[in-house]
């Protein structure tokens, strides 16, 4: 899909926002002066700024240059943005794609009164380093700008279109989930650390054991468990370290934490009644 003559803003550009712009750029697919960023706070966008990219406190005036119109700012921030944006789109022109956890489609539509293209996504940071576990969801009449926002996140890492009722899940399992993941390869650091590794050594030996055991399922389509019966033997020290990890609440610590954060995201967002309109 011909991208060059596209340009993009990115509204709301903290971390999630300035993941996705600087994996637009190391994917090749924009240019930095082809990408607009806003954020309340000016100066949190200097970094970026010297790296080439566009700025503006001005939602209007990013969304004025652009096509492609990334909302990633926060629930409790989303309403008054599309108030602001309201009069500012054009259902000609831009497809809005939003990364806001928990708003339907079906509600920024609404408060947007227009047949304007919206693609539901959700990435995680790792978008930056072209890494992201992305799903994507679209109403029926979109599929159009589905595969065109499909074709941008599948150079961001790996794509998946699922049902809009599953996207709050998966901002548990992909967005959250990286936290997780993280949180889990420092567990393992620390275990090297106790067990005689300098504190570097062992993050790198963690996080590369990590990236070596998901390559596994990824790259080569296994399931965990082929996997784990491949390192395990009778009384080995492998299955010592599994069963004393279960007996302490590993998997169902992780399965908790999960479902937790599924709960929570479900009730980040609150759709704007109609008596506020």
């Amino acid at each position: 899909m011909d991208l060059s003559s596209r340009r993009v803003a990115i509204l709301g550009a903290g971390n999630i926002g300035g993941a996705i712009a600087r994996g637009l750029v190391n994917a090749g697919l924009f240019t930095a002066d082809r990408i607009t960023l806003t954020r309340r706070t000016m100066e949190a966008l200097g970094e970026y700024t010297r790296m080439g990219f566009a700025a503006t406190a001005s939602n209007a005036d990013a969304i004025r240059g652009a096509d492609l119109v990334f909302v990633a700012v926060t629930p409790q921030q989303l309403n008054s943005l599309l108030a602001e944006l309201k009069e500012h789109l054009d259902e000609r022109r831009h497809t809005l794609v939003s990364i806001v956890s928990g708003a339907p489609i079906a509600e920024i539509r609404a408060q947007l009164g227009s047949r304007i293209r919206i693609v539901r996504a959700m990435p995680n940071t790792a978008i930056a380093i072209r890494e992201s576990m992305t799903c994507l969801s679209v109403e029926p009449a979109d599929t159009s700008a589905l595969q065109e926002v499909k074709t941008i996140f599948d150079a961001l890492g790996r794509t998946l279109v699922i049902e809009e009722a599953l996207m709050v899940p998966a901002t548990a399992l992909c967005a959250c989930g990286i936290a997780f993941f993280l949180r889990a390869v420092r567990a393992a650091s620390q275990g090297g650390i106790e067990i005689g590794f300098h504190a570097a050594d062992a993050l790198l030996m963690a996080a590369q054991t990590a990236r070596g055991a998901a390559s596994l399922l990824v790259e080569g389509g296994s399931h965990p468990e082929n996997e784990v019966d491949k390192v395990t033997t009778p009384r080995g020290c492998t299955i010592s370290g599994l069963n004393q990890m279960e007996h302490h609440g590993f998997s169902s610590a992780l399965i908790k934490g999960i479902v937790t954060s599924a709960d929570k995201a479900a009730v980040l967002y609150a759709p704007k009644t109609r008596s506020d309109s």
